[in-house]
């Protein structure tokens, strides 16, 4: 295992590295949170395929497969579908508002009136999705290191904390292009083909295994439809992924960069239950369908190939992690807190002064703190996810897609989709139970129904705020936003 735990520190050394050299870079506000909104297609297509690929996309992804065959593979595969329905239909307008947040992007369609119960709320989805990350750290660990839980949680998510405090975007890019790499080698080029070949190839695969492994649709049509609308649509509409979205050059570059990323998800999602299902021929008794990628990955593969694989584990835990933590710290002091002190500007894509890095610098680290802490005493983590996502996509999808599709939306009727939606799912959580499905089912169409009614029967928004959000869509009105050391974009 020696050069196993080599391969590791040599990959957990060069993440805190890039943390210092993004320090360097990140001098103002937009080159912390968006990296100078600079990144070039080949960067973009990389960071965002790291962001949404992360340790459920990889253990649990396996674990799909190990449990249900090739149809495993619709949860990842749902991510990949919501990555590319953002790229090709509403990335390039998000990219024009030139914002920070989700919230700011309905301050500017709705007049300012429902950026902070929406910036709550996403806040704690982002907020747990950064805690169930961060749990996942106890799990590789333990496979790399048989380390206690407690510390293996302290361990990762110092690291994480540690490089994205320094350099912001600019940090957590740079990272999650070398976590692409190592995952895309890692899973994809080593784990996949020995898998298939330890397994005897697929014919051997088909005879051992019930036929319901091999159809497309076994894990269940209700499943698959629970999925979509968590993912697919959480995609659509989530901080972490708005906020990488809001790091592209241009408007092409986050639809075309988007598109090949959500391309990507679907041969991994696929790439991951093959994977499972391999195992399940080698493994059938395991104790657990999530211990599939540490068995395989300890028992059948060689020295040093074991090493890069788990370090592709990490990365994709690390990936997912950092994006979570600095969508929640720029959504708790931008939204949050900034609206509390009563100094937010109409026009939140404004120059901002130099001491806007230092504070969402300090509000990253009292973020990772809290995650840190909430992940070592939280044991749930799959309901806490699920509360987070019902939440999310209940209260938001309605008001935000409301927002970009329908120009008789109104503020009054956003907040009381948020409201309805918010409190509807949260009700029938409590009584449906809270990983049934449900609540999203009826949540999201009591927030949908509301936004409707309450919008027709309101006074229109007022043609100042409407005619300014046009403006901005078509990439107008929004300030330049200054540049501390010209560079060309990267690529």
């Amino acid at each position: 295992m020696a050069v196993d735990y080599t391969v590791i520190v040599v990959y957990l050394a060069g993440m805190l590295a890039m943390g210092w050299w993004g320090m360097r870079r990140a001098k103002s506000k937009s080159e912390f949170l968006v990296a100078g909104r600079r990144l070039g297609p080949w960067m973009y297509s990389g960071t965002m395929a790291a962001i949404v690929l992360g340790g459920a996309s990889t253990i649990g992804g396996v674990g799909l497969g190990y449990q249900y065959g090739l149809s495993g593979a619709w949860m990842v595969f749902t991510i990949g579908l919501g990555l590319l329905a953002l790229s090709v239909f509403f990335s390039a307008r998000i990219a024009r508002l030139k914002v920070y947040t989700v919230s700011e992007m309905l301050d500017l369609r709705y007049g300012g009136r429902a950026g902070v119960i929406s910036g709550v709320v996403m806040w704690a989805y982002t907020l747990m999705l950064a805690v169930t990350s961060t749990i996942a750290y106890a799990t590789i660990f333990d496979v790399i290191f048989d380390m206690n839980r407690t510390l293996a949680i302290i361990l990762g998510g110092s690291i994480v904390v540690a490089y994205s405090t320094l350099g912001g975007m600019w940090s957590i890019t740079l990272t999650d292009m070398v976590q692409f790499v190592v995952k895309t080698v890692g899973v994809l080029l080593l784990l996949l083909p020995i898998a298939v070949v330890k397994a005897g190839g697929f014919g051997e695969m088909k005879a051992k295994l019930p036929t319901e492994y091999f159809d497309p649709l076994g894990i269940g049509g209700e499943t698959i439809f629970t999925y979509v609308l968590i993912y697919t649509f959480g995609m659509l509409i989530g901080q972490d992924i708005w906020q990488r979205v809001f790091t592209a050059r241009s408007d092409k570059v986050a639809r075309y960069g988007g598109t090949v990323a959500g391309t990507y998800c679907l041969v991994y999602a696929l790439a991951g239950a093959v994977i499972g299902t391999a195992a399940k021929v080698m493994y059938p008794k395991l104790p657990s369908a999530d211990a599939a990628f540490a068995t395989m990955v300890k028992d059948e593969l060689p020295m040093g190939v074991r090493g890069l694989v788990l370090a592709a584990a990490l990365a994709a835990v690390m990936s997912t992690s950092s994006g979570a933590l600095i969508a929640c710290a720029t959504v708790a002091n931008n939204d949050i807190w900034s609206r509390l002190r009563g100094v937010v500007k109409a026009d939140a894509a404004g120059d901002e002064p130099h001491d806007e890095v230092k504070g969402n610098r300090l509000f990253i680290l009292l973020m990772g703190v809290g995650v840190v802490c909430i992940a070592i005493a939280l044991n749930d983590v799959v309901q806490a996810l699920t509360v987070a996502y019902n939440l999310l996509v209940a209260g938001l999808l309605v008001p935000i897609l409301g927002g970009l599709l329908w120009k008789r939306g109104t503020a009054e009727g956003a907040l009381a989709a948020i409201a309805a939606g918010g409190l509807s799912v949260v009700g029938l959580m409590w009584g449906y139970g809270i990983l049934a499905n449900e609540p999203i089912y009826y949540g999201l169409l009591t927030s949908l129904a509301v936004y409707v009614v309450v919008s027709l029967a309101t006074k229109p928004t007022d043609a100042q705020v409407l005619a300014t959000w046009r403006e901005r869509l078509a990439g107008r009105g929004a300030e330049a936003e200054p540049v501390a050391e010209p560079a060309p974009a990267p690529q």
